[in-house]
């Protein structure tokens, strides 16, 4: 049963958050919003325990789908970078600042960059290419990334100085805006690049939040070092390119592991 220990603990994790929001933001919503997150997630590693190839997949679309198409499309809910700042500005501590505490901010403390590899819409879109591990070595242009950050925060700033009306419809439209570009440069780099994640790596502005956040994590892929035999094979799997086999927090592209097992799965000696 110690197998099933990890599923059972992030959903535990979840409920706790959606109690605590419902009993202190008085709101229904969030008790259902975290409890499907959590039931999603813990579900996908229910399968992975079961050895279902597709289990990540199958949370990449529950949660990705739920986010962009009910939360983004029907609830107009901005819950994109834009989203975020919005609401800082405004001082409300409600949705896309709630989303991005939870999942961006304080949550890769506890799970790194989990929600690249299980929750975010744009990745799941991505990761359907074909390029699944990269052809050549990473590109050294992922400053990019800090351009886009500035952008969306200037972005936003510019809306309110200028006391531009109608923000909640402005908002609205930059999601569908935001996602529509993500994908078509994601893509675009996909192919260009030959790597399904390479707007991750250069473009996309969140992992300014969750790099840094992740250098702490507590859930960490780690090799024995008595069972590795150097092949070697789970970095060139690696579609982060990370290098598992050292254990240290100063590994390479340590920041920027997604716990998607794919290390883990392919190690002939079971040794990660």
């Amino acid at each position: 049963m110690r197998k099933y220990a990890l599923p059972v603990i992030l959903l535990a994790v979840f409920e706790a958050v959606a109690v605590t929001l419902w009993l202190t933001k008085d709101n229904l919503f969030y008790l259902f919003n975290f409890s499907y997150i959590g039931l999603s997630i813990s579900l996908g590693m229910f399968l992975y325990v079961k050895k279902v190839s597709f289990a990540r997949r199958v949370v990449q679309l529950l949660v990705g789908l739920y986010m962009l198409v009910y939360l983004g499309l029907i609830c107009n809910e901005n819950m994109q970078i834009e989203g975020f700042w919005y609401y800082l500005f405004t001082g409300v501590f409600e949705a896309a600042t709630i989303h991005y505490a939870v999942a961006k901010i304080f949550g890769p403390l506890l799970f790194g960059r989990g929600w690249c590899g299980y929750a975010c819409w744009t990745a799941m879109v991505l990761d359907f290419l074909p390029f699944k591990t990269p052809a050549g070595p990473r590109r050294k242009i992922g400053w990019i990334r800090y351009v886009t950050f500035v952008v969306s925060l200037a972005f936003v700033a510019a809306l309110f100085l200028t006391h531009v009306g109608n923000l909640e419809r402005i908002m609205f439209w930059a999601f569908v805006i935001g996602n529509a570009l993500y994908y078509a440069v994601g893509i675009i780099l996909a192919f260009a690049f030959r790597d399904n994640r390479a707007f991750c790596k250069y473009i996309c502005p969140i992992t300014v939040f969750l790099k840094p956040m992740s250098y702490f994590a507590f859930m960490r892929i780690k090799c024995d070092k008595e069972k590795c035999i150097d092949c070697g094979k789970c970095r060139r799997v690696c579609p982060m390119d990370v290098d598992v086999t050292d254990n240290s927090r100063k590994r390479k592209n340590g920041t920027e592991c997604i716990l998607c097992m794919e290390c883990v799965k392919n190690c002939p000696k079971k040794a990660l």
